[in-house]
């Protein structure tokens, strides 16, 4: 009996003396691996684009009149519709397609030239510069292009002042380009109204 029991205990010291021998080895396969990087569950992380410009709330129900007025950055062609005393004609029937200024437009105008368009007096001059921006008819980006290939490139577009501006593709961007050589381009485009259509420009454009 005493033979049997110092074999089992035997037996069993063994088995002990395995398992730890082999512990270190399975904690090292283990530890080995924490050496990498593991990058299958990283969130990868991307610069975000550059946002498209804002596009004004109008609704294509309403005339250029009314939505200009409801557009936060038209203010400024807003009120110079107003006081050059076209609310009248851009809120009739036309159909009108207006190139907007943005405010940043005008902001960007040569220091002096805002005062003195909106100076009380000179409301015929403002009514010349906004009726510069109104093409009669409603068009679209594609009839710009129609007009644009037909023309061999250019097109040019009489407006309700009397004098022209003329349409050319820069790029993927359409350009309008005013007597003067300053070239603007449309930021938004084809914002139906009830009454005709309205562009998004970035530049006021000069008789």
């Amino acid at each position: 009996m005493a033979v049997k029991i110092a074999r089992l205990l035997r037996t069993c010291l063994i088995g002990l003396s395995l398992a730890s021998a082999m512990t270190p080895l399975a904690v090292a396969g283990k530890t080995g691996k924490t050496n990498k990087t593991d990058t299958s569950d990283m969130i990868k992380i991307t610069a975000p684009k550059p946002a498209p410009p804002s596009e004004p709330t109008m609704s294509p129900s309403n005339d250029i009149v009314h939505n200009v007025d409801g557009a936060k950055d038209l203010t400024t062609l807003a009120a110079a519709m107003k006081t050059a005393n076209l609310a009248g004609t851009l809120a009739g029937p036309g159909p009108y397609t207006l190139f907007a200024p943005n405010d940043k437009a005008f902001a960007a105008l040569p220091t002096g030239t805002h005062d003195r368009l909106f100076k009380p007096g000179n409301e015929d001059a403002l009514a010349r510069d906004v009726g510069y921006h109104v093409v009669p008819g409603r068009l679209t980006t594609k009839d710009l292009a129609k007009a644009v290939e037909a023309g061999g490139g250019t097109a040019s577009l009489k407006t309700l002042e009397g004098d022209s501006i003329t349409i050319t593709k820069d790029a993927d961007r359409w350009a309008i380009s005013d007597d003067k050589g300053n070239v603007a381009h449309v930021t938004v485009a084809d914002l139906a109204q009830s009454n005709g259509m309205i562009m998004v420009i970035d530049q006021a454009l000069i008789p």
